[in-house]
């Protein structure tokens, strides 16, 4: 992509591409904002210039069908982190099941290419999941858990997790259809929960969507990544 950021660059390069050197994309999905000034967005390069919505249009067509659930009953800064690894994993939706406010700060904006449900209880979550003929599977290290890694993990699903500290609440557990845990080796007993929630969705897609297309490749040394392909032919700046 013309401007893209350069690998070998020092720390303090700016994060995406500079303005677009032209000729423009003629397809109104793409800003031309974006297009005259740069795109200093974390995205990955396919989705650069293009505007929000139209970034959520193209990852709706492709969505892995699972589902991430989170609870929150307190501000727990890992919710974002996990909001952000839902969009990393292509999840279809996100869920947060109880206070309807959440702290956004490790999301880094990625909330705005996801679909973001709100539920006021566990039983919300459940009648959802029930309509939707989608299993709960819940994710923390209790007894009857099993190995995330060795067990079935379903295609379609919900992936349950709590909070850090307290981990999935009673209410949550009871609710969950099966439940899965992070295998340790060390000597602590749980990881993050932000953590955890990554590691679970990483492994549906290593069971489920090896085909999908990856956004985040890093390219070759020395290569350049491919330019934007004009849609509908191209417009001066």
């Amino acid at each position: 992509m013309p401007g893209s950021r350069d690998e070998t660059a020092p720390p303090h390069a700016p994060v995406g591409v500079g303005p677009h050197p032209g000729p423009w994309p003629d397809d109104p999905d793409y800003d031309p904002a974006l297009l005259a000034s740069g795109d200093r967005r974390n995205v990955a390069d396919e989705f650069r210039y293009l505007r929000t919505d139209a970034i959520v249009r193209r990852l709706d067509a492709r969505r892995h069908p699972f589902h991430v659930a989170i609870e929150n009953w307190r501000s727990d800064p890992n919710i974002g982190s996990m909001v952000r690894s839902a969009n990393a994993f292509l999840a279809t939706a996100v869920h947060i099941v109880g206070r309807r406010r959440w702290n956004r700060r490790g999301a880094m904006m990625t909330e705005r290419y996801l679909h973001i449900h709100h539920h006021a209880d566990l039983d919300g979550l459940a009648s959802f999941a029930t309509e939707a003929d989608l299993p709960i599977v819940a994710i923390d290290n209790v007894p009857g858990a099993l190995p995330i890694d060795r067990a079935p993990l379903p295609a379609r699903c919900v992936l349950l997790f709590g909070q850090e500290g307290p981990g999935l609440s009673r209410r949550a557990r009871a609710i969950a259809t099966e439940i899965r845990y992070v295998r340790q080796f060390g000597s602590t007993r749980s990881v993050n929960a932000a953590v955890a929630a990554g590691i679970a969705m990483y492994e549906w897609t290593r069971r489920h969507a090896m085909e999908t297309a990856v956004t985040n490749a890093p390219h070759e040394a020395g290569g350049d990544p491919e330019p934007i392909p004009p849609r509908g032919g191209c417009r001066a700046p």
